[in-house]
Formats: structure tokens, C-alpha cells, sequence
């Protein structure tokens, strides 16, 4: 790279990736440490094999940074066609690990390519929302948009892998900022809500409310001659929608889900079966009280108590080790990190690069809010990764090609395009 591009570079960005993956190997090791198997050349352990994936992760950032910026627009549509054709291929290819078809095995490695849809479906997006002829306001343009965000995630549902596919509700970031109607927005939210109203109240209880505040709204509006249909097509969807609720639990999620959901939202208590990991992520939490118990001190993390804890439950070792001081510092780093590419984003002086960089805070922001949440039992269990700091050398490369194309894209803003 030349010397401009190099200090082009947002380098506190940068730092706090290193940080990240820093301290998330450290706490890798932290879980995976015994005593009687030290050794940093076994690639059987867990901390070691991270620490070469992190090496090949930095090969992979001069790589990402020494492309021409340009290329990345250029071929977004072949990149996320070879990554819709990995995915299907799993179908086929694919090993069963952990009860998902997720994975591609070569000998001792494995990959999984939904990790790296995400950046794919990223540049597709933002190379079609920054068409000549693309206008997001637009039915039309709205639906070949939702059409590049949902082709990957039908993909990654039956492998099964939900929280994968979970991940994509992230490109309304970018399509809500490029003037998405806030309808899809209320929409979006609203169905969620009323989702889980219904399940705690049950769906008399819910639609005889929605249906009194939305009459109640006509009332107040009743002197500027508002449209009567909407306001009864909206209670007639609401009606719908809510007595729908239970056979949607109860036939299409599967028991796993069902157990979780009714853990979270207290329908259920289950220390020992569905909600065991939870449980015993929020204990080990709790051990760590304001300072923590030191670094390979947890007793939960000792005793291997927290199944995947250095995967998905990665936190509860933050939390038990060093404590709600250290917690906070780690998600200070993710909030910083998020707040700054959001500052990148805006800066940028083409829309390609704006609609990635929002794709890049999107699924950053999604994957860290749902970890911390399950991990504290606020969410239920999905199974998703706290990005840079998990172990698992495709996450890590997917995290790591998604962040250093947004910084490359940074770098070059100031030439023209």
C-alpha cells in the first residue's frame, strides 16, 4: 500500500479490533487452561488453534487493505454469487456438527461459509442500492432489495442454523438510512412485540388492547377525516395475526426454541435441562461480583460448568474473571467501536460505501446485542458468536474480511470514484 493510503487508515478502529481479538484470546486460553496440558504448539487446544487463526486473520487484513478499493464494488455481485453457491452447497458437501450442516471439512479444518455471507450480502446490497436507477422508496426496488437479504438466510434456516439467519434483520440499518419507509420499521417491531405479549397474556387479552387503542386513536382523529379502512384493516391484521400466535409456537418453532422462549419469559423454570447453560452463565456472572476472581481464577470456568464458554458464552468467563468492571470495559469497547464505524459511515462521499459501512454496524450491533442478552438470560439461546472475541477461526475471518473492506472503503473516500 502507499504511504497515503496507510495513513488513510482509521487506526482507532483498528485498535480496537486488536483489543478485541486480544483480550477474546485471552479468555479463550483462560477457559480452555489446564494445567496438565499446557502447551501453545498442540493444535487440539482450543487457545492454540485460535492464536493461529488470529495470525491468519491479520494475513488477512494486508491482503483486504492491499486490494483496490474499487474491486469490492466491482465484483459484490460475483462475490455474492459464489456465496450463495457455498451455501447451497453445503446441502451436499456439508458435515453435520452440533446437530447443523453448516460446515465444509477439510481434514483438520473446517469453514462455514454463512459466516462470510454476511460481508457477500453486504456488497450486493450495497452495490444495488447504489444503482443509478435504484430508488429504495420504490415497491419495486424494495422488493429486489428484501430478495438479496433473504436469499442467503432461506438458505441457512434448514441447515438449521435460526441465529444465523436471525443475523440478516440487520440490513434494515442500512435500508432504513437510505429512506426505507419507518412503516417496515413499525411493522417490524410491532410484530415482535405483540409476538411475545401474546404469549405471556395469551391473545384476547392482547387484541382486546390493540384493538381499543387503535379505535381509541380513530376517536382522536376523528375531526381531520381520517381513512376508516385502515384503521380496521390494521385491527383486523392485529386480530389475526395474534390468534395465529400459538399455532406458530406450537407447530412451527421447534421444542428447543419453545423451551427457550418460555425460560426467558419465566414460563418455565429448567436449571437442569434447557435452560442449564443460561443458568450457569448467570452464575458464573454473578461470581465475579465488582472486580472479578482474576484471570484463570473462575470457579464456574475452572469446573467447566458453562457449556461453550469459549464460543457463545465467552462473556459469563468477562463477567466471572474480571468482574462487572472488566464486562463494562468490554462492552464500552463494542459500543465505541459501533459509534465509530457509524461516524465512518456517514463521512463517506459515495453510497456504496455508506449502505456497506451501515451493513457492517447492522450486524456488528445485532450479533453483540443477542450474545450479551443470552448470555444474561435476558434473550433466549441462538447460538451466535460475540464478534472478534468467540472462538472459531470462521467467525473470526467473516468479522475480519466484514471490518477491514469497510476500513479499506474509508481509506479511499478521498480519492474519486
Amino acid at each position: 500500500m502507499a504511504k497515503s493510503s496507510v495513513a488513510a487508515i482509521d487506526w482507532l478502529t483498528v485498535l480496537i479490533f486488536i483489543l478485541l481479538i486480544g483480550f477474546g484470546w485471552g479468555n479463550i486460553y483462560s477457559a480452555s487452561f489446564n494445567e496438565d496440558t499446557i502447551s501453545f504448539t498442540d493444535l487440539s487446544l482450543s487457545y492454540v488453534k485460535q492464536g493461529l487463526w488470529i495470525g491468519l486473520s491479520l494475513l488477512l487484513v494486508i491482503i483486504i487493505l492491499s486490494i483496490e478499493a474499487k474491486f469490492y464494488e466491482r465484483f459484490s455481485s460475483v462475490i455474492y454469487l459464489a456465496s450463495l453457491l457455498s451455501l447451497l452447497g453445503l446441502f451436499v458437501l456439508g458435515k453435520n456438527i452440533s446437530g447443523a450442516t453448516s460446515w465444509y471439512v477439510f481434514g483438520p479444518a473446517s469453514i462455514q461459509p454463512s459466516e462470510f455471507a454476511k460481508a457477500a450480502t453486504a456488497l450486493a446490497l450495497a452495490k444495488y442500492l447504489s444503482d443509478l436507477h435504484t430508488n429504495i422508496k420504490y415497491f419495486k426496488h424494495q422488493l429486489n432489495a428484501f430478495l438479496i437479504i433473504i436469499l442467503p438466510a432461506l438458505i441457512i434456516i434448514p441447515q438449521p442454523d435460526p441465529g444465523s439467519a436471525l443475523v440478516y434483520a440487520a440490513f434494515f440499518f442500512p435500508l432504513y438510512r437510505e429512506g426505507l419507509p419507518a412503516l417496515y420499521l413499525i411493522i417490524g417491531i410491532s410484530t415482535v412485540v405483540l409476538f411475545v405479549l401474546t404469549l405471556l397474556f395469551g391473545p384476547t387479552w392482547v387484541v382486546a388492547i390493540s384493538v381499543f387503542l387503535i379505535f381509541g386513536l380513530l376517536f382522536m382523529n376523528r375531526n381531520q377525516k381520517p381513512k376508516y379502512s385502515r384503521y380496521f384493516l390494521t385491527a383486523a391484521t392485529i386480530t389475526l395475526f395474534c390468534f395465529s400466535v400459538n399455532y406458530i409456537f406450537n407447530n412451527i418453532f421447534e421444542q428447543r426454541h419453545r423451551d427457550r422462549f418460555n425460560i426467558v419469559l419465566g414460563k418455565e423454570i429448567d436449571t437442569k435441562g434447557i435452560g442449564y447453560n443460561t443458568n450457569q452463565s448467570e452464575i458464573a456472572i454473578g461470581n465475579g461480583s465488582w472486580f472479578g476472581k482474576g484471570w484463570k481464577e473462575g470457579t464456574q470456568t475452572k469446573g467447566d460448568f458453562v457449556p461453550a464458554q469459549d464460543t457463545d458464552y465467552i462473556f459469563s468467563t468477562v463477567g466471572e474473571e474480571w468482574g462487572f468492571v472488566g464486562a463494562t470495559f468490554i462492552i464500552l469497547l463494542f459500543v465505541i467501536l459501533l459509534l465509530r464505524l457509524l461516524h465512518l459511515a456517514e463521512r463517506q462521499k459515495n453510497q456504496f460505501s455508506r449502505v456497506y459501512g451501515y451493513s457492517v454496524v447492522g450486524i456488528l450491533f445485532i450479533h453483540f446485542t443477542v450474545n450479551i442478552g443470552m448470555v444474561t438470560g435476558l434473550l433466549p439461546t441462538v447460538g451466535i458468536p460475540l464478534p472478534f472475541f468467540s472462538y472459531g477461526g470462521s467467525s473470526l475471518w467473516g468479522f475480519t474480511i466484514l471490518l477491514f473492506i469497510f476500513i479499506k472503503l474509508d481509506a479511499n473516500r478521498v480519492n474519486e470514484w
